[in-house]
């Protein structure tokens, strides 16, 4: 009896080498595939331009093309939802933003648990919004806006790339502290909002510096003001909203997300691709005009920085009643 069962133990053990050695093999061949990156914004945003750029630079990384799927819709739910119930496999991703952090005390009812849903990756970086009107728009200062809005109640429109957006959170932002009312008119993506502003549908948008860098130099919209406390380097001449609003801060951010349960060594592989792009000079290059500043470190950096985020708007959306449109 006791010669079987050394021989069943023996077999038994043989088994789990195998098994640990073919699962070795798995991950160390990882990946063999492409790599969806999901967007949850219609193209031509600064999230999109962040994604595609990142998104180049991890696939030379990885050997495998990173493909970048745009799934606009209801503030970014709609494709953060798609990524959230995908296979956790290391083969789909999210370019999550200042929504994924918004939405949990925007939108009680978000079909997934925003903070068990994902596994973190890599927090990419962090910069301004820029408060920007058509180039032959009346407004030529946060004080002219401040001062059209108070002498008609509701009739200024700002734009986003939707609801929960850092865009939207900007202008609420700015109607509390100002002590003004201007109307919240939210898209499906940066690309649409910037279209109907540069048509005169709406009179502003509080847009990522990502999204309206390029419309800014090509002489398209003005200037008026930045969200960070004080100038960023990228727009010196730009003043901060905050020295004639006093106390506004709105920060803007990018980071990499893949689902809850994604094998660690896919993500130890995706996180050292995302980091080896994000500090590439192509990739500094592309976004230095957008005044982002770059993170690129371990998962657990975007994890910490995206739960006091949540925790300091839940506070934000609590106190000023803020409700999606």
């Amino acid at each position: 009896m006791q010669i079987a069962l050394r021989s069943h133990l023996a077999r038994l053990g043989t088994f789990v080498a195998t098994v640990a050695l073919a699962t070795g093999t798995a991950f160390a061949a990882y990946p063999e595939k492409p790599i969806r990156l999901v967007v949850p914004f219609a193209p031509g945003g600064g999230t999109d331009m962040i994604a595609r750029t990142l998104g180049q630079g991890m696939g030379k990384e990885l050997g495998q093309t990173v493909i970048v799927d745009n799934k606009p819709g209801a503030g970014t739910v709609i494709g953060t939802d798609a990524v959230a119930k995908s296979p956790a496999d290391g083969y789909t991703l999210v370019m999550a933003s200042f929504a994924h952090a918004v939405n949990p005390s925007l939108m009680p009812k978000l079909p997934y648990a925003w903070d068990k849903a994902f596994a973190p990756v890599m927090l990419v970086g962090r910069g301004p919004n820029v408060l920007v009107v058509r180039a032959e728009s009346p407004y030529k200062s946060v004080k002219d806006v401040i001062a059209a809005a108070k002498a008609s109640p509701g009739k200024l429109t700002f734009a986003s790339q939707g609801n929960g957006t850092s865009a939207h959170l900007a202008g609420e932002m700015f109607n509390y502290l100002a002590k003004v009312q201007t109307l919240h008119v939210p898209y499906r993506g940066a690309g649409p909002a910037l279209n109907d502003l540069l048509a005169g549908q709406v009179d502003m948008i509080f847009g990522t510096a990502a999204a309206v860098a390029n419309l800014l130099d090509a002489g398209k919209l003005r200037a008026l003001g930045v969200t960070t406390p004080e100038r960023s380097p990228a727009l010196k001449n730009v003043p901060a909203i905050a020295e004639t609003v006093p106390g506004y801060v709105v920060e803007s951010w990018y980071g990499l997300y893949a689902p809850a349960g994604t094998p660690a060594d896919a993500i130890t592989k995706l996180n050292a691709a995302a980091r080896k792009a994000a500090r590439t000079e192509e990739f500094a290059k592309r976004v230095e005009q957008e005044g982002l500043a770059i993170n690129a470190g371990p998962p657990a950096e975007l994890d910490a920085y995206v739960r006091a985020e949540e925790a300091r708007w839940r506070k934000v959306v609590k106190d000023n009643n803020l409700k999606a449109d």
